[in-house]
């Protein structure tokens, strides 16, 4: 007997998913890749996608600090932190898909800039975004890009 004759789209039984509720941090990350990947695709000003996501109140309960710093660092230092990345990607960063390029840019920014921060946090948050917003599986990617990253940045850490 065939069994997929019985099968009949809209007939299967959704599961839902709780989501558990994200740290105020961990929620600035999350629009942050969302800004700065619109002014990625965009060239929009920061000021102005910044204000545009406070109209629809997604900095709401955020670590507005935080959010603050990560756009306007890793568009003021897009090209430095690319630089950082590069050594250790398989193609151009060109090639590299806008989102997981994003996301490793914050990751890169975070480990150089934000000492306070462990390296395994910065890179946890990192490869939750990937699984979150990125390709399936370019989590992985990522991770290794930025756990090399933090081998050389952050040594002494790692050492210790």
């Amino acid at each position: 007997m065939d069994i997929t004759k019985k099968i009949h789209p809209g007939q299967g039984e959704e599961i839902p998913q709780k989501e558990i509720q994200a740290s105020p941090r961990t929620q600035s990350r999350r629009v942050a890749l969302q800004a700065l990947y619109q002014w990625q695709l965009n060239a929009e000003e920061p000021a102005l996608i910044v204000k545009q996501f406070n109209e629809a109140g997604l900095l709401n309960g955020i670590d507005l600090p935080l959010f603050n710093d990560l756009v306007s660092q890793v568009v003021n230092q897009a090209e430095a932190l690319d630089g950082l990345i590069s050594p250790f990607l398989d193609r151009s960063i060109v090639r590299i898909d806008p989102v997981e390029k994003t996301i490793m840019r914050i990751g890169a920014y975070e480990l150089q800039a934000k000492p306070e921060i462990p390296y395994k946090v910065i890179i946890n948050e990192c490869v939750e975004l990937t699984k979150r917003f990125g390709a399936e599986e370019s989590h992985k990617y990522v991770n290794g890009i930025l756990d090399k990253l933090a081998q050389q940045i952050r040594t002494l850490e790692i050492q210790g």
